[in-house]
């Protein structure tokens, strides 16, 4: 792809899209597995609420920020970022180092005492939020502190994810909420609408101009699954 970004339409036929969705509904749950969950993030940050599906490897997030509604698209080899409201956004190619931990990923997103333990976090103990017990686990290190409490069962469900910040003293508090599994999303809720105006950007081409000014709506939330997380 040449160095300088080249505007594209993503033409999906509308009928297509529409096979998709009733497709997906016939389907059921067979085929990738299927979450759903609200986030909501507090503390010494703005307050952010995203709207999460996931499909297999695919991602959706719905956000607002400043009034404007974010969507980020992870789908294949490409990482949508996409303002709604003014129908424009950006595609960037995933790294290959992204791409190859789909294959041993579970669900695309919450996450994060996975993140925890590769990084040397312990479980602590057991501790009860509302009416749900969770299993406790915390890593320290030079940036600060980390805790997240799951759920104690195999799918270790994030409730409450808290991180302070060595440096700032700030802190940021994430309760995940309404939790679903096993339900039919069909593979279309995951591509972009054909009558957005789409930038397509290299990887590299992305970090490059990222360095010296904002690309896009928003930066990407889900950064592992553009750049690869580190033991990637």
């Amino acid at each position: 792809m040449p160095a300088r970004s080249t505007h594209r339409r993503w033409g999906f036929a509308l009928a297509t899209g529409l096979a998709l969705w009733l497709a997906g509904a016939a389907a059921g749950s067979a085929g990738a597995e299927t979450w759903y969950a609200q986030r909501f993030t507090s503390g010494d940050t703005p307050v952010r609420v995203d709207q999460l599906w996931s499909k297999g490897p695919r991602l959706r997030s719905e956000t607002v920020i400043a009034g404007r509604p974010i969507l980020t698209l992870v789908a294949g080899e490409r990482y949508f970022i996409v303002d709604r409201l003014a129908g424009t956004g950006i595609a960037i190619r995933r790294s290959p180092a992204a791409l190859k931990a789909d294959a041993r990923r579970g669900r695309p997103f919450a996450n994060e005492v996975d993140e925890l333990l590769r990084a040397g976090a312990e479980k602590v103990g057991r501790q009860s939020l509302g009416d749900r017990d969770c299993d406790l686990y915390r890593y320290t290190g030079p940036a600060g502190r980390q805790e997240a409490c799951v759920s104690p069962d195999a799918a270790r469900l994030p409730i409450q994810v808290e991180r302070w910040v060595r440096a700032s003293g700030q802190r940021a508090l994430v309760r995940y909420l309404d939790w679903s599994r096993g339900f039919p999303v069909p593979d279309g809720f995951f591509e972009p609408d054909p009558r957005w105006q789409i930038e397509s950007i290299d990887y590299d081409d992305y970090r490059k101009r990222s360095r010296k000014e904002p690309v896009g709506p928003a930066p990407p939330f889900f950064s592992s699954l553009l750049h690869g997380s580190p033991d990637s």
